[in-house]
C-alpha cells in the first residue's frame, strides 16, 4: 500500500534515506512493510508459530463438552504475550491512521484552506471522531450481544471476569493499539511542541486505565464507560469540525449538547464504578486478592481503583469548568470590542459634522 506524497511542496523532494524527513514521508509504506513481514510468516510452517504471536488473539481457553450437541466454547484470558499482538495492531493503526489522513482528511483540507492551527486541530478531531464512532458501534454492540446492557448485574455477578469471548478481548487489543499508535504519531505528522503534552497526557491516561481494567479483570466496567465516554467525546469532534467548517448553525446546539452530556457521562461514570465496586463487590464472597485466579477483590485494591476513577472524572470536570469560563470571558471581550468598535463607527461622521460646522462659524465671524 503506497501512500502518495503532496506535490508541490517543499517536501515532495527526494530526501536521504534514512533521514528524519524520508523517515516522515514514507512512514505509512515502512510500516506496512513490516506488519507485512508478519503476515506472511503466518505462511511458512517453520515461522508460523512466531507470526501468530503478534498476529492472533493469545491465552486462548477450550472447553470441550462430552455431549456431542453442545459446541466447544472458546474464551480467552490475558497474558504477557498479549504485549506483542499490541504491537502488531499497533502497526496497522498506524498503517490506517495514515490511509484516512491522506485520502479522506487532506482532501477536505484543500478545500478549506485552514491555518496551521486549525489545521493540527482538524486532523485531530477526524481521527479521533472515526475511532469513537467505530469503537462506541463496537462496543455496543458487544454489550448487546452479551447482553451486558439488558442485565447490569452481569457487571459483578461471578467476577472476576477472567475468561472473555474473542470479540471482547480484540476490542480491549484494539482500544490499547490505538491510544499507543499515537505517541509515534507525534513524530510522523510533526506535532507542534504546544500540542505534545496534551495528546500525550490523553494518550497515556486511556493507555493507563484501559489496560488495568483489562489486567484486573474488570473489561465489563471498562465497556461501559468506554461507551459513555466515546459518545460524548465523539459529539465535541463533531462538534470542533463543524466549527472549523464555519458552520455555526451546526456546532452551537452540538457544542451545547455535548456540554450537558458530558456532565452527565461523568456522574453516571462515578456511579457505575461506586455501586460495582464498593457496594456489590464489597459485598461478595470471595474477598481477597489471587493473582492466579485472576481475583483482585480486595478492599485495599477495590479502593485505590475506585478512587482512581473518581479523581480522573473530578480531574476532567476541573478542565471543563476552567475552559467553559474561559469560553466564557473570551467571549465577552469579543462582544466588548465589538460593540466598542461599533460606537467608533458611529461617532466619527458626527465629528466631521461638527469641524464643517465650526469651519462654517469661523467663516461667518470674520
Amino acid at each position: 500500500m503506497g501512500i502518495r506524497r503532496k506535490i508541490g511542496s517543499s517536501s515532495s523532494k527526494n530526501p536521504p534515506i534514512l533521514s528524519h524527513e524520508f523517515v516522515i514521508q514514507n512512514h505509512a509504506d515502512i510500516v506496512s512493510c513490516v506488519a507485512m513481514v508478519f503476515v506472511l510468516g503466518l505462511m511458512f510452517q517453520w515461522s508460523t508459530s512466531y507470526a501468530s504471536l503478534f498476529v492472533a488473539i493469545q491465552h486462548n481457553i477450550t472447553e470441550v463438552f462430552n455431549d456431542t450437541d453442545v459446541p466447544d466454547v472458546t474464551t480467552y484470558t490475558c497474558g504477557l504475550s498479549d504485549v506483542f499482538t499490541i504491537f502488531f495492531y499497533m502497526l496497522v493503526c498506524i498503517i490506517v491512521h495514515a490511509v484516512l489522513q491522506e485520502y479522506v482528511l487532506d482532501k477536505v483540507n484543500r478545500r478549506m484552506h485552514l491555518s496551521k492551527v486549525k489545521h493540527s486541530k482538524f486532523n485531530e478531531s477526524g481521527q479521533l471522531l472515526f475511532f469513537y464512532l467505530v469503537s462506541v458501534v463496537w462496543g455496543a454492540d458487544i454489550a448487546l450481544r452479551e447482553k451486558f446492557f439488558l442485565n447490569p448485574s452481569s457487571l459483578w455477578d461471578g467476577y472476576p471476569h477472567t475468561k472473555m469471548p474473542f470479540i471482547l478481548k480484540f476490542f480491549f487489543i484494539i482500544q490499547i493499539s490505538y491510544w499507543l499508535h499515537i505517541l509515534p504519531e507525534l513524530y510522523f505528522q510533526k506535532i507542534k511542541k504546544e500540542e505534545i503534552g496534551a495528546r500525550v497526557r490523553y494518550s497515556v491516561l486511556h493507555v493507563i486505565f484501559i489496560t488495568g481494567a483489562f489486567a484486573t479483570s474488570l473489561t465489563r466496567l471498562a465497556l461501559f464507560c468506554l461507551v459513555i465516554h466515546y459518545l460524548v467525546e465523539a459529539i465535541f469532534h463533531f462538534a470542533r469540525l463543524m466549527y472549523f467548517s464555519d458552520k455555526n448553525e451546526i456546532s452551537k446546539p452540538a457544542f451545547l449538547a455535548w456540554a450537558g452530556m458530558f456532565v452527565g457521562a461523568r456522574f453516571l461514570t462515578v456511579t457505575i464504578a461506586v455501586l460495582m465496586l464498593w457496594i456489590k463487590l464489597g459485598k461478595a464472597e470471595n474477598q481477597g486478592f489471587d493473582r492466579a485466579t485472576g481475583n483482585f477483590n480486595s478492599p485495599l485494591l477495590r479502593m485505590n481503583i475506585l478512587g482512581s476513577v473518581c479523581f480522573l472524572q473530578a480531574w476532567m470536570m476541573w478542565n471543563f469548568i476552567t475552559f467553559q469560563l474561559k469560553r466564557r470571558r473570551e467571549n465577552r471581550a469579543l462582544a466588548a470590542a465589538t460593540t466598542s468598535g461599533k460606537k467608533r463607527e458611529t461617532r466619527k461622521p458626527k465629528d466631521k459634522k461638527a469641524k464643517k460646522d465650526e469651519k462654517r462659524n469661523g467663516k461667518k465671524e470674520i
